[in-house]
């Protein structure tokens, strides 16, 4: 009975459209490793906000199915902040972020020059939705505003002001699910005003329950089979570059490239990145991943081939990308191009990026009535099913960053996210999914599909940005940062070949390696972004880099002391996402 129940369900879904919402979680490495200090407070910020809101939809929905990508060091982040908020809240261990440090302090007592660098933190939030939202935290923000302008005025606010600034400024980053059932959060934001010691270690507490327990709630749905978990390299360093600096050159013919001719032993690095990446994924999640979503969605010929040597089955990737290299290998683009599609003979699958669709929600939808939004989004989606009602296996992949959008949105998103997931899952013409449980059913059915149907003989390198690497190369700033990261790994590689670091030594120079080599430092540079966004980024690889020449027993060089980018720009969304199309 089973068995026919089994049939009858794949029979009911064998005419819908397969449709992938995957969702991709990252923040850089934040830490200075050398003294284990957080710099910035982004990744618990992000964890107590979106990451459990992003389970919790699907947890309150059992139909919903979704891929979720974490990078690696975003995973040894969030286990880290959780193993130090139970030490201090079970040991009075001291907190390793300042911005937790302060909340915790029993008496929010600065100096001068700390209460400016505190109100400056806690003004990066989104005003409309985060601190206008909130009638105490938009007063206090606006005393905020006016103490900057007259710093005087500081030192006569008293310590209540800025242990309230703090408060609110974490009770604002409280993900919406939480907000709406945590009784606890509730009764702070109802009591507004002059917290104390224990308000704030009640909030530090909830915090720590959130941090501990969103990596084993993904993983508890993983298992179920309701989403599916994926790998980046362990710090997210864009693949392609770090093994040919001149395949910016296939989507750019005219890029300007650094100095530097090549990233030394490129191959090995790029793999020790993959594996390493890997080796925490099954740390984390108990199990080996299937999928990897390279770097923002970064590929080339010679990438795909070394993420398929270490046993992976499928990648994704950007439509440029595809459209670039379906032109490039002669492939004709048919009324429906959404396939999963094989480079040369490798046995990987590849899927692309809907820019359109994506970015709808990454940039539109954020000022629209949600309803109307959900609506705009299934009946964009219903279209592509007609337009692909005859092909067998069509397969919409809406890819996007799955932590920075939802501070624009009404809510936190709430409201938008419930409804898309309650539409897609109960529409007679969506089929949600998840690409292993695609390519399960696809092998299980024997498709009469030919895998040469759907195969690109050459890979256009380039991202889901733009379909090119112009947002990590090709800038002088940027260029100037490849050098940078070039020289020091000629350093790096000179110590190694002469034998002389402990094992120790040798472990924590190459994990610093690693930290450099992230794409996060080179997204940053340039006169596009802001200044204030550039002068933290550029501090923060300087200091790595840093590091780095020190684990090594040599003095960093002497420009490493001074900023090299600065910024001027004001980028939709503050910089933190892109779209897939240039405009």
């Amino acid at each position: 009975m089973s068995d026919e129940k089994n049939m009858l369900t794949e029979l009911e879904h064998s005419n819908k459209l397969n449709v992938v919402l995957y969702w991709h979680m990252h923040q850089p490495e934040y830490r200075d490793l050398k003294t284990n200090q957080y710099q910035l407070p982004w990744t618990y910020l992000h964890t107590i906000k979106d990451y459990v809101d992003m389970v919790a939809h699907i947890e309150n929905n059992p139909e919903a199915r979704a891929v979720v990508n974490f990078a690696p060091i975003l995973l040894e982040q969030i286990d880290d902040y959780a193993k130090q908020l139970e030490d201090f809240l079970s040991h009075g261990i001291a907190l390793r972020d300042p911005l937790l440090s302060c909340l915790a302090m029993p008496v929010v007592d600065l100096p001068h020059k700390k209460r400016i660098k505190l109100i400056n933190t806690c003004k990066r939030a989104n005003k409309e939705r985060l601190i206008d939202r909130f009638k105490f935290f938009n007063e206090l923000h606006e005393m905020a505003e006016d103490g900057l302008a007259q710093p005087y005025l500081l030192d006569y606010y008293s310590p209540q002001f800025y242990a309230d600034l703090l408060t609110w400024y974490h009770l604002a980053w409280i993900g919406e699910t939480v907000r709406n059932s945590d009784k606890r959060i509730k009764r702070l934001s109802e009591k507004a005003r002059n917290f104390n010691e224990d308000d704030r270690r009640l909030l530090l507490q909830v915090i720590y329950e959130l941090v501990a327990g969103v990596i084993k709630r993904y993983k508890k749905l993983a298992k179920s089979g309701r989403i599916e978990l994926s790998m980046t390299p362990l710090t997210h360093p864009i693949i392609p570059l770090i093994l040919d600096l001149n395949s910016a050159s296939d989507a750019m013919p005219d890029v300007e490239l650094p100095e530097a001719e090549n990233y030394p032993g490129g191959i090995q690095r790029s793999l020790w990145q993959l594996k390493n990446g890997a080796k925490v994924f099954e740390k984390h999640f108990g199990f080996k991943p299937q999928g990897c979503w390279p770097s923002e969605g970064s590929i080339s010929g010679e990438t795909i081939d070394l993420i398929n040597s270490i046993g992976i089955k499928w990648l994704a990737s950007g439509e440029t990308v595809l459209r670039n290299s379906m032109k490039a290998s002669e492939l004709a683009h048919d009324h429906c191009i959404y396939h999963d599609y094989y480079y040369q003979d490798k046995d990987i699958a590849c899927f692309y990026r809907d820019d359109g669709l994506s970015d709808l929600i990454g940039f539109k939808y954020s000022n629209w009535h949600a309803d109307d939004a959900v609506a705009n989004f299934v009946s964009s989606i219903e279209h592509i099913a007609e337009q692909c009602k005859d092909e067998e296996n069509a397969i919409v992949s809406i890819i996007l960053d799955g932590e920075n959008a939802w501070e624009y949105y009404p809510f936190n998103g709430f409201y938008f996210l419930e409804g898309l997931y309650k539409e897609l899952s109960n529409n007679e013409h969506i089929q949600l999914t998840t690409y292993s449980e695609f390519l399960d059913k696809k092998s299980k059915n024997k498709t009469t599909e030919a895998k040469n149907a759907y195969q690109l003989s050459t890979i256009t390198s380039g991202s889901w940005v733009y379909g090119t690497f112009s947002t990590w190369i090709g800038e002088k700033d940027k260029n100037k940062a490849w050098d940078m990261l070039v020289e020091a790994k000629k350093a790096y590689d000179q110590v190694i070949d002469k034998g002389e670091l402990t094992d120790t030594e040798y472990k924590l120079a190459t994990e610093q390696l690693a930290t450099c080599e992230s794409s996060d430092w080179f997204w940053w540079f340039g006169e596009y972004n802001s200044s204030e966004s550039v002068r933290s980024f550029d501090q923060q690889y300087r200091l790595h880099l840093s590091n780095l020449y020190e684990l090594l027993g040599l003095k960093p060089p002497e420009y490493l002391s001074q900023a090299f980018s600065f910024g001027s720009g004001e980028p939709v969304m503050g910089g933190v996402m892109l779209p897939g199309k240039e405009s």
